[in-house]
């Protein structure tokens, strides 16, 4: 292949890491315009209910929820900046490391969140973002790895006190099983 083929192709994928990029986001800020405007924040009641059946639907709807515009606003940034990361080596990343961040993150607080609680967001989806950058390094232990791994810390490791109960209001577990769930997520790509 010719370097300007090469630099078409780069070019071609780099649109295509932003357009599923947008996309997400575009849903994320439609929902929340759509629950402001026509259901007066009642979509939020689909977001993860600990330990009842019903709330289990929150697994799947919780990542596209928040409690408000700040909540959204705060999650835009590093969703779209981890998540072009996670997409840097392998676009197919992406959609791998958010499956089973989502459903770590989810699985956990449905488990062990507190009763008559509702979670939701896409912070657990950001911290498994986080956890997948920080570990791929480990696992596939090659130098474009190492260096994402240690350009994540740099940007982003004063995240990873998020992983600690410190504010009632924000979902620690989420982060935490979100988290652990990025690692998993990339011993999991390292290993195929």
């Amino acid at each position: 292949m010719s370097s300007n083929q090469e630099m078409k192709a780069f070019i071609a994928e780099l649109k295509n890491q932003f357009k599923i990029i947008g996309l997400f986001l575009v849903i994320f800020w439609a929902v929340e315009i759509i629950n402001q405007s026509f259901f007066a924040n009642n979509l939020n009641y689909l977001g993860i209910m600990p330990r009842s059946v019903v709330g289990l639907r929150g697994i799947i709807f919780a990542p596209f929820l928040h409690v408000d515009f700040p909540h959204l606003l705060a999650n835009t940034v590093p969703f779209a900046i981890l998540g072009w990361f996670v997409m840097l080596q392998n676009t197919k990343d992406f959609y791998v490391v958010t499956l089973i961040a989502s459903l770590f993150s989810g699985v956990g607080v449905w488990l062990f969140a507190q009763p008559n609680s509702i979670t939701m967001g896409a912070s657990g989806v950001i911290f498994g973002y986080l956890g997948f950058l920080l570990a791929r390094g480990y696992f596939q232990k090659n130098a474009p790895s190492i260096a994402l791994s240690l350009t994540v810390i740099f940007l982003y490791g004063g995240m990873i006190w998020g992983i600690l109960p410190a504010n009632p209001s924000v979902s620690w577990l989420g982060h935490l099983f979100g988290f652990l769930g990025g690692i998993y997520a990339a011993k999991f790509i390292s290993s195929k």
